[in-house]
């Protein structure tokens, strides 16, 4: 953009730098991550429901805004009771995000401090220790809306930042869009100036297959309630595109008992129809195209326990 300056020569406008970072959102099972991600790209793209460890899969989501790019990586809720094979490849993961990050939000419930919450602020201050430059640590106070007493959160914070030196400390809901306004705004100049990873329109760096598993496993979780163990996985069988317009999936709920069969498929299939059919109109909308999908249950026994299944099921 070119300008006069005071003497009426023209005089350049430098534009804006670019800025762009990795923020990772770290914290225990169901404190209100993948809500959070959700939110801060402003379109779904890690999926939700009240069962522990439904975020199995480092997520990225994207939000480009005026000139920042915010690359944020949803991770799973850190395990810190279990150790089957499963959790600790969960576990993993968070500790990979750690470990290649430029901001950390961890996210807590508001008012609220538990030994599992310590466990992760354990490993996130063990992480930040192990880097060359400290990467700043946001307290992300979540479900504010849940707090009768707003008094009380004084005395709740002044214990947290005893127990680190929080960069910044943002109390919020996430279903709140100002909330999550004013948490971008507050976290943008601790991106590096640099320039974007990613396209403007870009929202995830997943492939609609992956979102396709994930989107059936959430109306799996959300419908059969706590019924089903969380060991159980949804595997893509078929992807196939037919231009802009139509996508043919098939898909397989795995389950590691003949009973949890009975549990997904439900009296005279009516359960595993209303998964598929939820499945299908969230897909449809996320794609922009018609969907047929087809639906199978198998039973491999053990498979949570076996590193190769895992690995084959796409869990690093």
């Amino acid at each position: 953009m070119t300008t006069l300056s005071s003497g009426g020569e023209a005089a350049i406008e430098e534009p804006a730098a670019q800025r762009c970072g990795v923020v990772a959102i770290v914290g225990r099972p169901n404190v209100g991550k993948s809500t959070l991600l959700n939110a801060l790209v402003g379109q779904k793209v890690s999926i939700t429901s009240d069962k522990a460890q439904t975020t199995r899969h480092r997520i990225t989501g994207i939000r480009t805004r005026g000139e920042a790019q915010f690359v944020f990586v949803d991770t799973p809720g850190f395990q810190t009771r279990h150790s089957a094979p499963l959790n600790r490849t969960l576990n993993r993961t968070v500790q990979g995000v750690l470990s290649d990050v430029d901001v950390v939000l961890f996210v807590v419930e508001a008012g609220r401090f538990g030994l599992d919450d310590a466990k992760v602020l354990s490993l996130v201050a063990s992480r930040n220790a192990d880097t060359p430059q400290a990467k700043p640590v946001f307290l992300i106070a979540n479900k504010l809306d849940a707090v009768l007493r707003r008094a009380e959160l004084a005395p709740w914070l002044k214990n947290m930042q005893q127990r680190h030196p929080f960069t910044e400390f943002v109390p919020l809901s996430a279903r709140r869009d100002a909330d999550v306004q004013r948490l971008l705004g507050i976290v943008q100049p601790y991106l590096p100036q640099q320039a974007w990873l990613y396209g403007e329109d870009e929202l995830t760096d997943r492939s609609e297959r992956f979102l396709a598993s994930e989107i059936i496993r959430e109306k799996l979780f959300r419908l059969t309630g706590d019924e089903l163990p969380y060991t159980s996985t949804v595997v893509i069988d078929k992807f196939e595109e037919e231009g802009d317009t139509l996508r043919r999936i098939a898909a397989s709920i795995v389950v590691e008992r003949e009973a949890h069969k009975g549990m997904v498929i439900g009296a005279g299939g009516e359960r595993l129809k209303r998964i598929g059919s939820e499945a299908r109109q969230e897909l449809e909308k996320l794609m922009g195209a018609r969907v047929f999908l087809e639906l199978w249950v198998k039973v491999r026994s053990g498979w949570a326990d076996d590193e190769a299944h895992l690995k084959s099921y796409g869990y690093e």
